[in-house]
């Protein structure tokens, strides 16, 4: 999972400098949806310092929030600028804004080689076209330097009258993101036929890629997988054939921006070549490149906790009058192996994946799940006990079991069967921004599973909770594979385990054991 791959040319080389890239300065907590945030002119300065060693231009999307700063900055590092500016539903606002960028391209005639009035607005649906134009064509008088919009593809092949109000067709290309997103390895290529297609739209015209980029970390969409590897590929094919065809790209982005992440997941966070908090390239020149950097470190925690579930099944078994059944040890190994596996990438997507307060807390408690699981389900399947239910736990007191152990692995389930369902819920009816969590998942039922199917009581009645989820983790598995497609291998992953999981608690069975 670790190998890392050394590509013939590196996504960013000092040697041979990017044409354009996308810098937005947003940090941390910072977001340009506060409108009282003003970024420092010494964090914008920091960040022109390092781009301006890999790169000619930077592009912006506004002049708020202390980007008015941007340009005057550039100059001092020899950075060119395409200038952004965010328009709207507010037509006062989108006044003030267009205002303030023709001050600074009179301001800085060498520094400002275009201005870009709005970006996707009419993919957002914040303006129809008319308007658009209108704008276009009132700006261009007032400023010496060209003037273009940006949008993605398929909306300029859907409203080719923008092209005669603009000096060059300025096109979006994040094939991530289509509706039918191709392979890491086909993007590329994918994105050099596209273009084709809307320069043989727009003839006479320059067609210039504003935006174009993979993310280094996320869910998966159809087999559009984000990764590093994928992530610094991509960059470094699509620029090779920039080069070989004569056509300039504008990367997309610079650093990554730890605010969309709220907005749009996982992956609307890690578009950056740089690291979006210790401000690095991802990808050293020369240095090879692995989509897990810290695999020694996560396989120690994984052969960790591997040796713990064997020791506590040995343990366990020195207790018992009679040996464990040989299918107790081939689940105990089965067990074992997948959580020496797994361990470390469910950390790592624990790192990734958790943001904010709530989501921090899920992904916690559900590694902790998964950490946990293996080795209770080891000791109640190697002492013959059955999967405890939800009475068994939380029922009344009469009938709760008295075990400590027991209890704990009841709980395990509970959180882990609580936490599933609501990730469920949000793969079927909110999945675009949706990660999938196979690993941790898999940590933790196929433990349970085992158990279940081992240890099942022979005797007592099927739990109504236990059903329920049952049914629902039934259909949800459906609808996720189904919606997702069978090339994205991690809902068919996830789906599989949603399945593992409702044989899990159908074949639960309320009985009471003793001591």
């Amino acid at each position: 999972m670790a190998t890392p791959v050394t590509l013939t040319r590196a996504p960013i080389d000092a040697a041979a400098k990017l044409e354009c890239i996308s810098y937005a300065p947003f940090r941390n907590d910072q977001t340009p949806h506060d409108p009282a945030l003003i970024v420092s002119r010494e964090q914008i300065a920091e960040d022109l310092r390092e781009l301006a060693k890999i790169s000619k231009c930077i592009r912006t999307y506004s002049v708020d929030n202390g980007l008015d700063k941007v340009p005057e900055l550039a100059s001092e590092f020899g950075l060119t600028v395409l200038l952004g500016v965010w328009i709207g539903r507010d037509r006062a606002k989108n006044a003030l804004l267009i205002d303030i960028a023709v001050a600074l391209a009179e301001a800085h005639p060498g520094v400002i080689t275009a201005i870009i009035v709005g970006s996707e607005v009419l993919l957002r649906g914040e303006m129809i076209a008319s308007d658009l134009r209108q704008i276009l064509r009132s700006v261009k008088p007032r400023v010496e330097v060209p003037v273009t919009y940006a949008d993605v593809w398929e909306f300029w092949l859907r409203h080719p009258e923008v092209g005669a109000d603009v000096d060059f067709v300025t096109i979006h290309f994040l094939p991530y993101w289509e509706d039918f997103p191709p392979r890491a390895e086909d993007a590329a290529a994918h994105v050099d036929g596209i273009r084709r297609q809307v320069a043989a739209a727009f003839p006479g015209k320059e067609i210039r890629i504003g935006e174009t980029g993979w993310p280094s970390h996320g869910r998966m969409r159809a087999a559009a997988l984000p990764s590093r590897i994928h992530q610094a590929r991509f960059v470094s094919e699509i620029l090779d054939r920039a080069r070989r065809d004569n056509f300039r790209v504008n990367l997309f982005e610079a650093y990554d921006e730890p605010w969309k992440r709220r907005w749009e997941g996982t992956v609307g966070g890690y578009w950056g070549l740089f690291d979006g908090t210790e401000r690095k390239p991802k990808y050293p020149a020369g240095a090879a490149i692995s989509n897990h950097p810290s695999w020694r470190l996560q396989m120690a925690g994984g052969m960790l906790l591997c040796t713990c579930v064997f020791a506590t099944a040995l343990l366990t078994s020195r207790g018992r009058l009679t040996p464990p059944r040989s299918a107790a040890w081939i689940a105990v190994a089965a067990s074992a192996s997948l959580v020496g596996i797994l361990f470390g990438l469910s950390a790592e997507k624990l790192f990734y994946e958790g943001y904010g307060a709530g989501g921090w807390l899920v992904h916690s408690l559900l590694l902790a799940a998964a950490t946990t699981a293996p080795l209770l389900s080891t000791v109640a399947l190697m002492s013959g006990r059955p999967l405890p239910v939800v009475l068994d736990v939380l029922g009344p007191e009469k009938i709760r079991t008295p075990l400590f152990l027991t209890n704990m692995l009841g709980f395990a389930l509970i959180v882990m069967t609580v936490i599933a369902a609501q990730i469920a819920l949000g793969l079927v009816f909110d999945a675009r921004w949706r990660d999938f969590p196979f690993a941790a998942m898999t940590m933790a039922v196929v433990p349970f599973w085992t158990l279940a199917f081992l240890n099942r009581p022979r005797t007592g009645s099927r739990p109504l909770a236990e059903a329920v989820f049952a049914g629902l983790f039934v259909l949800a598995a459906v609808y996720i594979m189904l919606n997702e497609g069978p090339y994205n291998w991690q809902a068919m992953w996830t789906g599989a385990t949603y399945l593992l999981l409702a044989s899990t608690l159908w074949q639960a069975r309320a009985v009471t054991t003793g001591d």
